[in-house]
């Protein structure tokens, strides 16, 4: 009865059923139906069949559990659908998120608190869901970049790679077709060293020891003062790199910490005296 209708809210009805009339509503492009009780894709199909040239559906907080439809009736009953939003629905299997590639112009997503996803972190949240979702540029309100896409599509490969072939996705097909099987990333640990086994040479002689790497060359200095029988004020200290091709380094500076240095293991200390 409103043939001009583009907009609107039937928010906080407690419906749990859909009245489909005889008369489409072409007009329709917005609909929020949030906070209801619409828990079954009958009810939810309905809406396609009402308003055809619907552009953004927001069924926030229903209780839908699952996206029961064949691909290309979806397609169908959205066909000019660009935006959804199943926040806080009752979703629990990745073919609800597959389903979503039916809908032809669908570019936006919000899929947040859904039980799916609520086992993995919210890196694998958002990877896993961008990778399933080739065509989607814009996921939960942020901007889904090339570069981003990108990432998640090789997470999405690397996070099945050891799963048995009859549980792997579909998609990590596809994208093994675009991106070729990929290793899983090495794990590097990039905290500094704490210690090192070093090479102490000092009058022709040759003693392996762990120095702690946190100490300053000062406090190096007094650990090394009985092995080499020589005062801390008298002591003259080199230090080289297994791989320096520049020759020996004087530790000059008494404040400066050996991890500044980095120093590893297998790396050599030369002691000298300044009297030599």
């Amino acid at each position: 009865e409103l043939p001009d209708l583009e907009e609107l809210f039937l928010c906080l009805n407690d419906y749990e059923t859909v009245s489909c009339p005889s008369i489409c509503c072409h007009s329709l492009k917005l609909l929020h139906i949030t906070d209801n009780n619409l828990q079954d894709w009958t009810e939810i199909r309905k809406l396609g069949v009402m308003f055809p040239s619907l552009d953004t559906l927001v069924l926030a907080n229903n209780h839908l559990n699952a996206i029961e439809e064949p691909d290309d009736s979806l397609a169908r009953l959205f066909p000019n659908l660009r935006s959804i939003s199943l926040h806080k629905s009752g979703l629990q299997s990745w073919e609800d998120i597959d389903k979503l590639n039916s809908f032809p112009k669908l570019e936006e997503v919000r899929l947040l608190g859904i039980p799916l996803l609520q086992p993995y972190t919210t890196e694998e949240r958002r990877k896993l869901v961008i990778a399933r979702l080739p065509s989607v540029s814009k996921l939960n309100g942020s901007v889904v970049t090339d570069g981003e896409r990108e990432d998640s599509e090789r997470f999405f490969i690397r996070y099945y790679v050891d799963v048995p072939q009859e549980e792997v996705p579909f998609r990590y097909h596809e994208l093994i077709t675009k991106y070729g099987k990929l290793e899983p990333l090495a794990e590097v640990d990039l905290r500094p060293q704490s210690s090192a086994k070093v090479e102490v040479h000092f009058n022709d002689q040759v003693e392996e020891m762990s120095i702690r790497l946190d100490q300053t060359v000062a406090e190096l200095k007094k650990q090394l003062k009985t092995l080499v029988q020589l005062p801390t004020s008298n002591m003259l200290l080199y230090y080289l790199d297994h791989e320096a091709p520049f020759g020996p380094e004087e530790m000059k500076y008494s404040s400066r910490a050996l991890h500044s240095f980095g120093i590893r293991d297998g790396d050599k200390i030369f002691v000298e005296s300044k009297t030599k």
